[in-house]
C-alpha cells in the first residue's frame, strides 16, 4: 500500500483537490432546479471533479521506464 501511494502521489493529490473543488462548486454555484446532472447533488459533482483532478494531475507524473533485455 505504501508503494502504491508513493508511486501515485501526484494523482492522489489531484483526486483530493478535485473532490474539494467539486464539493465547493456544488456548495457555491450548484443547481437550484435539480435538473443539472453533475451539480444537482454534492456526490455527483465531487466524484466528477475528483476524476477530472486525477486525470489532470496524472499528466505531470513521471513514468519510469524499465529496460528489457
Amino acid at each position: 500500500m505504501k508503494l502504491f501511494i508513493k508511486k501515485n502521489k501526484i494523482t492522489l493529490i489531484g483526486i483530493l483537490i478535485g473532490a474539494l473543488i467539486g464539493y465547493l462548486y456544488w456548495f457555491i454555484i450548484g443547481c437550484s432546479s435539480g435538473s443539472c446532472a453533475i451539480t444537482s447533488k454534492p456526490l455527483n459533482s465531487t466524484i466528477y471533479f475528483a476524476v477530472l483532478g486525477g486525470l489532470i494531475f496524472s499528466i505531470f507524473q513521471k513514468d519510469k521506464k524499465t529496460k528489457s533485455t
